[in-house]
């Protein structure tokens, strides 16, 4: 709800058991009731089964769903479901590029940085979210550097592993929000 009050534009839904941020498909069907339709529902997942997969659409209809580029490929998903492919800092680029990706540190939750540098070049040929170490005193640079078409958080929020701060949550979108209305007004 503190993401909500702080007009985000989506929450995510952690679907991996190794995270301290994990919930349940029924946990997260029963968290989305609360979320307006004018935010976006993420399942977040890394390298699901299918029948992980299967569960969480049983119990939920989410509008996006995300796991890494490579899953995506081998991985059934119901239509209508907004796919946002995972390309990482370190591995090789899926090409031609998605229409849409998150890209992200090596290894997701743990507040490691992306590659800035490489995430501008993809910022240009796609419409890049980025995510990786962001931080509410961090957010702003990155955005200028960068260009993302939008940005993503969650171990940059939290006061400890999984618990989220109220205050850091309005923070971080207050300061990415003044970053892109900058660099929208350097653009024109």
């Amino acid at each position: 709800m503190a993401a909500i009050h702080a007009g985000v534009d989506a929450v995510g839904f952690v679907f991996h058991e190794a995270s301290v941020r994990h919930v349940t498909p029924n946990q997260a069907a029963h968290l989305a009731r609360l979320v307006p339709d004018s935010v976006l529902t993420v399942a977040v997942t890394r390298h699901p089964s299918q029948a992980l997969i299967d569960s969480i659409f049983s119990a939920w209809m989410p509008d996006v769903f995300q796991t890494d580029a490579a899953d995506m490929a081998i991985r059934s998903l119901p239509s209508g479901v907004q796919r946002l492919p995972v390309l990482r800092t370190g591995n090789a680029l899926a090409m031609p590029l998605p229409a849409w990706c998150l890209y992200e540190g090596a290894d997701s939750g743990h507040g490691k940085t992306a590659d800035w540098r490489e995430a501008a070049v993809l910022a240009q040929q796609t419409r890049l979210v980025l995510a990786g170490g962001l931080r509410p005193e961090t957010v702003g640079e990155a955005i200028r550097l960068t260009q993302p078409w939008g940005v993503d958080v969650s171990s940059g929020v939290e006061s400890a592993p999984g618990v989220k701060d109220v205050d850091l949550i309005h923070q971080f979108v207050t300061a990415a929000r003044i970053a892109a209305v900058s660099l929208r007004d350097v653009r024109e």
